[in-house]
């Protein structure tokens, strides 16, 4: 799994394949919806997350080429109801290719977000895309963030507020900036309260650590904002860490970047292993100075003397 795929490596071999199975069943929603998260996917690796200044003609060619696949392979399918949030999710996801999604995105996602209200990473989706490098502005970004936490309390408590806001805040200055942090910081105890699974800890303390601890740039407001938000960190380990996912913490660190050309994953997941210990040492720093060892159980770290 590791380096480049050979220079005469069939590349389209997977999505010719794909579009054979979907000529073979032209009916069936859930092969259509598979078939176009693959066009989408080709799309986004073609374009990356930069701005569309920054985004070469052929490389916007070939984006705007598998998203108007899927769009068309979709089509057939936007009267249905009840609509599976499967189906829904990814009609979301094709908005987001296009380059007059404003006015919909917004009101998609909430669509989406209704139906999977413990969906985070739909709402981590629409954060990303109503900043002003895609569809939205600040004020939109605040406003959703707040209309979902509202709609999904029973599901999350204040958390939709943090995740509507976690890609945004880490990609964007001024959205940092203009953060509720105490609304977000709540936000962080109500999903750990609701879902204390190792892998939303691992994310949350290595966001918390990485991705807003190493982020600093030339706005003072939103590097703030970061410190306070990685001092969270200390807590959540203490209070909730019982195993270790290195993949995450290399991807805090990365900020994320779902375009990320990871040559070696063996050496990708030993650098965060590597973060992690050095944080959570951090973390017990005065612990095991004072003598002790940290012992994580099943219901936490605990020290004891060494």
């Amino acid at each position: 799994m590791s380096g480049k795929p050979a220079k005469d490596a069939p590349l389209l071999n997977g999505i010719e394949e794909l579009e054979t199975v979907l000529a073979d069943h032209p009916n069936d929603y859930a092969i259509a919806t598979i078939v176009a998260h693959a066009h989408m996917d080709m799309g986004w690796s073609w374009r990356g997350g930069r701005w569309d200044v920054e985004i070469s003609e052929t490389n916007n060619n070939a984006f705007d080429a598998h998203f108007d696949r899927a769009a068309d392979i979709l089509a057939p399918f936007k009267d249905m109801r009840p609509k599976p949030a499967f189906l829904a999710a990814a009609e979301c996801t094709q908005l987001a290719g296009r380059k007059n999604a404003s006015d919909d995105i917004a009101r998609a996602y909430e669509t989406i977000i209704d139906l999977d209200p413990s969906n985070a990473r739909i709402m981590r989706a629409m954060g990303n895309h109503l900043l002003p490098r895609w569809f939205g502005d600040y004020n939109a970004l605040e406003l959703e963030a707040r209309r979902t936490a509202a709609r999904t309390q029973k599901t999350w408590g204040a958390g939709a507020y943090t995740w509507v806001q976690f890609d945004a805040i880490a990609y964007d200055d001024i959205a940092c900036a203009r953060l509720d942090v105490e609304f977000f910081v709540d936000g962080l105890r109500d999903i750990l309260k609701r879902t204390k699974d190792q892998y939303t800890v691992n994310l949350l303390a290595a966001y918390c650590a990485n991705t807003m601890g190493n982020a600093t740039g030339g706005n003072e407001e939103a590097d703030q904002v970061r410190s306070q938000i990685a001092d969270c960190a200390k807590w959540i380990i203490r209070e909730y860490l019982t195993e270790l996912h290195p993949m995450l913490w290399a991807h805090a660190a990365r900020g994320f970047d779902n375009n990320l050309q990871v040559r070696c994953a063996d050496r990708f997941a030993a650098s965060g292993e590597a973060d992690a210990l050095r944080i959570i040492g951090t973390v017990f720093r005065r612990d095991i100075a004072n003598g002790n060892r940290i012992i994580f159980t099943d219901d936490g770290p605990i020290c004891q003397p060494a």
